[in-house]
């Protein structure tokens, strides 16, 4: 009701200036009008608008992996929206939608009337249409002043002027906000109800269109009684109206109200999504990533995502209650979280899989699997072991597994003894400074004589990779690592033989997928295309590969590494349905612990460690650490190939495991050995060999 007596009150305080106002506000009216109609946008942008639309992100499968926004939102014509939700918001917002052309004067003089009772409680109040709800929202501020409402109402007549009341009303719909970051139908529908909004009914859309008003308040996420009690305001508006029956309005209002937000996406692959981002920032910018509805379509595989992330957690939750690692937290000082990175390459394509770059992207963006350098461990010999390979090594060459002694003389480190007990003939201050003299061990300082080139990996024996280094020289080792794609700087020196040079998971993941791949080298990548909004591809990436090893040696690489996990410092994987190659790798003070491998169909490379380099404690390997995370994630995986298939110039020869040579027929410990074509060797066991070689009983779980 209005107070008439109020306003006769003010109309005879003001009189004399309403007089004034008679014959002054014609002309200047006029000009006041013009000049804010300068203000207002040109009709062409009216014309052509188009809301911030958010950016989806898609799996390899196209299954939707989020949305990036500032406005969560996706545009749907006015035919995709229930009849239900049109009515709510005509009822509710604009009972005269149809009728006016832009403004209701009626509203208009309620405003005015309450802005005169209320205006030091209020501030400018609206009796805006959808028409001036939609200007406000798209173009103007929200500022409570006459000179905004005066150009809502101007802005909300050119609408009219030049869109029909179906393309505003669609304008509308997808313009709009819902609250908890819905913005737009489409948006709201999934979110609050988990449907599309052609399938709101009457309950749902009665309760979408009191939200309105006011999001935040009358959300039912925030209070479900005062979302209930709009909605029945929302409904008896519409039945007074006569848009719905007295028995509909009942019907809808017993209907329950949601609770908790729908989950319209998957929320698995946050570092992977930060990394699509931040590659495609410096190209499209944040505008166009943000607000400019493009659908990027990745090479992540969701399910292979999820079944990463499970194994990744489950182990990484065992592992940070390690006696042993809580133990040297404490002596250390240190309050840091165990951390950890697991990353999966398509063997064929170098199209990334899955991608963990730590514990909890909320907590640190950090990415481990890419940013990350650090020191490889034993996961480097492969490498070494390849070179040596195309030096004229074999799987059967024969090595000497004894301790070494380097000394350093200002230039470079040389050999000065075969023995430790040189090391008694050296005064105790070279012998206590790091620099001067170097004495690399085996785990646990075992020692086995006389080994294969075979054992040597399989058991990761540090005494003998260091030899072989030496043979085929650090400068070799550091090129056949340039072209298997690890792009560090490494060192030119025999602590290569171990791993002493930083690399990061993503380059040693696309190492060893050479190894998988038969020498093609690949170049992981993480997005296939990219569309606009019209579905224009503006990127797109193919595979990218270069042949830089032999088949056939990566073959005898692929062999000798599937022993690794059948007998050697990665057994504890055991057990995988296909084929499995791989290495682990711990480094000094195990502030490190790796597993590297590999399938016919996956290079998978997991580290483990502390950001601050904390030591794990002793027998933190790793083959303890990584490779169960390894072998968990990839039992997940479904096969499609289980074997590795052997190539052209690949020949297998029964062989002797006590002297290395050819077994003669009835040799029951014979075992299938595989070589390059013309390097098998010819002499058989039978008394030919001065040496005996046995079997190595490994309890390291993987240095």
């Amino acid at each position: 009701m209005f107070n008439f007596t109020l306003i006769n009150f003010y109309l005879k305080k003001y009189r004399f200036i309403l007089i004034a106002l008679l014959f002054i506000s014609p002309l200047a009216a006029t000009a006041y009008i013009n000049s804010i109609i300068k203000e207002l946008p040109p009709i062409e942008t009216i014309q052509t608008y188009t809301p911030a639309l958010a950016t989806k992100v898609y799996d390899r499968n196209k299954n939707l992996i989020c949305e990036l926004f500032t406005e969560k939102r996706r545009l749907i014509s006015l035919g995709e929206i229930s009849e239900h939700i049109k009515k709510a918001i005509i009822a509710t917002e604009d009972t005269d939608f149809y009728k006016h052309y832009g403004f209701s004067p009626r509203g208009i003089i309620r405003a005015a009337v309450n802005n005169i009772l209320h205006r030091r409680k209020r501030g400018i109040q609206g009796g805006s249409t959808l028409t001036q709800q939609l200007s406000k929202a798209i173009f103007l501020s929200r500022e409570r002043t006459i000179n905004r409402k005066i150009r809502e109402l101007l802005m909300a007549v050119q609408l009219e002027r030049n869109l029909s009341k179906d393309e505003i009303l669609e304008l509308y719909f997808n313009q709009i906000y819902f609250g908890s970051g819905a913005y737009g139908i489409e948006a709201a529908s999934r979110m609050y109800f988990a449907k599309s909004p052609g399938e709101l009914n009457l309950a749902e859309a009665a309760l979408l269109a009191g939200i309105v008003k006011a999001p935040n308040y009358y959300s039912p996420f925030t209070n479900i009684e005062r979302a209930k009690s709009r909605r029945a305001t929302v409904l008896s508006r519409m039945k007074r109206v006569g848009f719905i029956s007295d028995e509909e309005k009942k019907e809808a209002n017993l209907e329950a109200v949601p609770a908790e937000k729908t989950p319209i996406y998957s929320n698995i692959g946050s570092y992977f999504v930060e990394y699509i981002r931040i590659q495609l920032e410096p190209i499209l910018g944040d505008g166009m990533i943000y607000k400019g509805g493009l659908s990027i379509y990745t090479t992540l595989d969701l399910e292979l995502q999820a079944a990463a992330e499970e194994a990744f957690d489950s182990n990484m939750k065992l592992l940070e209650n390690e006696p042993k690692i809580k133990k040297n937290l404490l002596v250390n000082g240190s309050t840091n979280t165990l951390q950890g990175a697991l990353l999966a390459t398509d063997i064929k394509t170098g199209e990334i899989l899955a991608m963990i770059g730590g514990r909890n992207f909320k907590i640190s963006q950090f990415n481990r699997a890419t940013q990350a350098f650090r020191q490889p461990g034993s996961s480097f010999k492969p490498i070494i072991y390849t070179a040596a390979i195309e030096s004229g090594f074999k799987a059967t060459s024969i090595l000497d597994d004894a301790p070494l002694v380097y000394l350093n003389d200002g230039r470079d480190w040389y050999l000065a003894s075969r023995t430790t007990d040189f090391l008694s003939t050296l005064d105790e201050k070279t012998l206590d400074d790091p620099m001067k003299v170097w004495v690399p061990q085996n785990y646990k300082r075992r020692y086995h004589s006389i080994v294969t080139f075979r054992q040597a990996l399989e058991q990761s024996l540090n005494s003998v990779s260091i030899r072989i280094l030496e043979t085929v020289t650090p400068n070799t080792a550091i090129t056949y690592a340039g072209k298997m794609g690890i792009t560090s700087p490494l060192t030119n020196t025999l602590s290569l033989a171990l791993g002493a040079s930083d690399v990061t998971l993503y380059e040693m993941t696309r190492a060893f997928g050479t190894f998988g791949n038969y020498g093609i080298k690949t170049k992981p990548f993480a997005i296939r295309k990219v569309e606009d909004k019209t579905g224009i591809k503006i990127i797109e990436n193919m595979p990218e590969e270069e042949e830089v090893l032999s088949a056939a040696t990566c073959f005898i690489m692929t062999h000798i590494m599937k022993g690794v996990i059948e007998r050697g410092t990665a057994k504890v994987i055991g057990g995988v349905e296909t084929d499995a190659a791989g290495k682990t790798g711990t480094t000094n003070d195990n502030t490190d612990a790796w597993f590297i491998g590999y399938t016919p169909e996956i290079s998978c490379g997991i580290w483990i460690g502390f950001d601050d380099k904390t030591p794990m404690g002793e027998g933190m390997t790793g083959g303890r650490m990584a490779a169960p995370i390894w072998r968990d994630f990839i039992k997940k995986i479904p096969k499609t190939t289980t074997e590795f298939s052997v190539p052209k110039r690949v020949v297998f020869k029964m062989i002797d495991p006590t002297t290395g040579l050819l077994a003669e027929d009835g040799n029951t410990k014979a075992y299938a050995e595989a070589f390059i074509s013309g390097t098998e060797p010819s002499e058989f066991a039978e008394g030919l060999s001065t040496y005996q070689l046995k079997e190595i009983k490994d309890d390291s779980e993987g240095f």
